[in-house]
């Protein structure tokens, strides 16, 4: 498979992961803010409103839930709270926002499985 070939096929895949990420989250009553916002720290995948707070996640899709958890890296989780910094900027509490890091699995069958304030224990 050619360069551009896979690469699409992982854009695509994971853009469907997302949404189904996404769905998940709207039927536990979480409203999207975003998706796929890009500050200068970096990009965040999904950004949600659950009551008075916001929940940034980061979605990984593999073939199995734990080769997806394996890929969330310390560099990554780094940047995305340098952009989840600039976000909450232009929220109304500015830093005082309550605010957490998920990650949002998804293998190869779909099947969803989050880890809430996952950056708090890694």
């Amino acid at each position: 498979m050619s360069t551009s070939i896979r690469s699409r096929t992982n854009y695509h895949a994971g853009v469907a992961a997302e949404d189904i990420v996404a769905r998940c989250y709207a039927a536990r009553g979480c409203a999207e803010a975003a998706r796929r916002w890009r500050g200068q720290g970096g990009e965040i995948d999904l950004i949600l409103r659950d009551g008075d707070s916001v929940v940034f996640v980061e979605v990984k899709k593999s073939r199995t839930h734990a080769q997806a958890a394996q890929r969330v890296t310390r560099r990554q989780m780094d940047r995305i709270c340098m952009a989840a910094c600039e976000f909450v900027g232009g929220e109304p509490r500015g830093s005082l926002t309550p605010m957490r890091f998920d990650v949002a699995t998804v293998d190869q069958s779909g099947d969803v499985r989050v880890v809430a304030n996952a950056f708090g224990g890694w």
